[in-house]
């Protein structure tokens, strides 16, 4: 009895085992949807609407764009710098086109490599940085030297100089080096250091800037963690601003900021982002303060994501800032110099019209 009544059970738990998958696969078969046409099944407020996002309360933006944007003749155009004159340095292909500050190409500069990154010191002499290495040049684009390679994990992507030092921003290694103008390396900075309240770089993609500001501090894009830093020369962590999120005061998707650049007379920071292409200005303490250019203004950034299905852009928009304000953009997917100048406020308009 004993034996039978065992075997009846075990024959009874497998049935139903039976049964229930093959109504789970009744059930798959009749809710699954392959298409993705009934959406994601999930409630609104997990929604992401790129299209809306791409939309740009108009008031926001203080900037209107040129008419005349700059084409480089470039097939790649990748960074741009100015000198204390203003000068506009565009490096892109194997060269480096120089323009005055009517936009008027006034000289050009052949290279051995493609130049990835470039800063201009005070007397014209052109620090150029390569994947793995720099040259400088003089001001007539001659090579006076050349310092030597990094390792092979190198990509360097943004360069600045000031009186005594080279900062070279190492995307490949996540760290930036401080250099003597003979290229002696002096120090890194941004290892990661628990005992300093240093988190470390977080570069997923090959986007990472820097520059020096009037308060001798030299400012660093975290992509990663959607932060600008700010580290001494020797390498201590001072303070960072950023949030990450969708929203127009925030760095969104996977690696934003991508580039930076200052304001005039310490009025801030012009900030450019990947993915959802857009441009925004943060006061001294990185507050949100305005939109230079929205996702709709980069439509051609959207062709070239929808076309690669990876959902973000071939290349990011590089900045400048002259001495009269003028944002200068780099826009890699069309090769052109875009120039933002800012809108005129109603009082400068009834002063005007007056």
């Amino acid at each position: 009895m004993l034996k039978k009544t065992g075997k009846s059970t075990s024959t009874i738990i497998i049935a139903a085992v039976i049964a229930i998958a093959i109504v789970a696969a009744l059930a798959a078969t009749f809710f699954s949807d392959p298409t993705a046409k009934k959406g994601s099944g999930l409630s609104p407020q997990f929604g992401y609407d790129l299209d809306k996002l791409r939309q740009t309360d108009p008031q926001l933006i203080t900037y209107h764009e040129s008419t005349n944007p700059f084409d480089t003749g470039f097939s790649e155009a990748r960074s741009i710098a100015l000198d204390s004159r203003d000068k506009i340095y565009l490096a892109g292909d194997n060269a480096i086109a120089v323009l005055d500050t009517s936009f008027q190409q006034i000289a050009r500069f052949t290279l051995e490599q493609p130049p990835r990154c470039l800063a201009v010191d005070n007397d014209g002499t052109l620090f150029v940085a390569f994947r793995d290495h720099v040259k400088i040049l003089n001001p007539q684009g001659k090579v006076v030297s050349s310092w030597p390679l990094l390792n092979a994990q190198a990509v360097l992507t943004s360069i600045a100089v000031d009186k005594n030092n080279v900062y070279l921003a190492d995307a490949g290694n996540r760290i930036v080096l401080r250099y003597d103008k003979t290229g002696q390396l002096l120090n890194k900075i941004g290892e990661k250091n628990p005992d300093r309240n240093i988190s470390g770089f977080s570069i997923p993609s090959p986007y990472f800037d820097l520059a020096l500001a009037t308060d001798g501090l030299l400012r660093v894009t975290n992509p990663g963690k959607h932060l600008i830093e700010a580290f001494t020369t020797q390498g201590d962590r001072e303070f960072a601003w950023g949030t990450p999120g969708s929203a127009i005061e925030s760095f969104c998707g996977c690696c934003n900021p991508i580039n930076f650049a200052l304001l005039p007379n310490n009025q801030g920071f012009v900030t450019a982002e990947k993915g959802l292409t857009r441009i925004k200005i943060y006061n001294p303490a990185g507050e949100f303060s305005a939109v230079v250019a929205g996702a709709e203004s980069f439509t051609q950034h959207d062709r070239i994501r929808d076309s690669s299905g990876s959902g973000l852009t071939s290349s990011g928009l590089d900045l400048a800032v002259n001495s009269q304000g003028t944002i200068l953009v780099l826009d890699p997917c069309t090769a052109q110099l875009r120039i933002f100048n800012k809108k005129p406020t109603t009082q400068n308009k009834t002063t005007n019209e007056k």
